[in-house]
């Protein structure tokens, strides 16, 4: 079946690299153009996880074009509320309208205990993924209440935020908020035929797992480990007998969410997570 989303414009947060830019792919893939932004900085100090550049938000417009869709980029930061809906703003004039919501921007900080996390980590992860979620929605979905065409909101949360890990309280503070943000949002939209959700991936094979800090926090016992010394740790987490799920996995939920085959599926959490839950 193509064109699943076919005349539609998505906005997508954190598309540079990714999950975002997957998303941003699999959607123009069917048929929709793209409202892309990114921060394409780092944000969080002495972080493993490799930030986005401009190079790479660059390259997501060019992999979108290369389907013959349209797309319009910016270098934004989702904690900054005003820069959102200009972006967004002038997105949609460009593009003529909005329809899809995708607000997967996030950070990964911390690795303490919840007791010896500092107020930094804490309200850095707070402002960037439960903060930037609800801006993020906030700056777009006036345009969608005022086309009366209805829409999908697609918020990313994590299998953190249906359960509990320990060393990153911060992480799973932010995400379960997420929760209660679609719930809300799903709640208060629903009268305007707009439809909101949530996908809640376990480990993804993208750069926030795959980089030496990370393979270093799962194997301490190694000097220098690589993904296959941690595959078999993370496949742990799993009932399916898989390490991780890939970003296209992700991308793939978030199409069915915005596509009309879900037009009367709101307020759902959906985990992509190989059984994780079941443990």
């Amino acid at each position: 079946m193509a064109g699943r989303v076919e005349g539609k414009v998505a906005f997508i947060t954190g598309a540079a690299h990714g999950q975002g830019r997957s998303h941003a792919v699999r959607l123009a893939q069917e048929g929709a153009d793209i409202i892309a932004i990114d921060v394409c900085k780092r944000i969080v100090q002495n972080s493993p996880i490799p930030p986005a550049t401009p190079e790479d938000l660059a390259e997501t417009a060019d992999l979108v074009k290369g389907l013959n869709r349209r797309i319009f980029t910016a270098e934004v930061d989702v904690r900054d509320y005003d820069a959102l809906k200009s972006a967004v703003d002038a997105g949609v004039e460009q593009l003529g309208r909005l329809d899809i919501i995708v607000a997967n921007a996030g950070i990964g900080n911390g690795g303490d205990t919840l007791d010896k996390c500092t107020e930094h980590d804490w309200q850095e992860m707070i402002d960037v993924n439960l903060s930037g979620v609800w801006k993020t929605v906030k700056a777009g979905v006036p345009h969608m209440i005022a086309a009366k065409n209805g829409g999908s909101i697609i918020l990313t949360s994590s299998v953190g935020g249906l359960k509990a890990y320990p060393h990153c309280g911060n992480y799973v503070a932010a995400k379960h908020g997420v929760v209660g943000i679609m719930r809300s949002f799903a709640v208060e939209l629903g009268q305007h035929m707009i439809r909101v959700n949530s996908v809640h991936p376990t480990h993804v094979s993208t750069g926030m797992i795959m980089n030496a800090g990370t393979w270093k926090l799962f194997r301490p016992d190694l000097e220098n480990p690589g993904p296959d010394d941690m595959a078999p740790i993370c496949q742990m987490f799993h009932t399916l007998p898989v390490p991780w799920v890939d970003a296209e996995d992700i991308s793939n939920a978030v199409l069915f969410f915005a596509s009309d085959e879900s037009r009367y599926v709101t307020g759902v959490t959906l985990p992509i997570d190989a059984g994780s839950c079941l443990k």
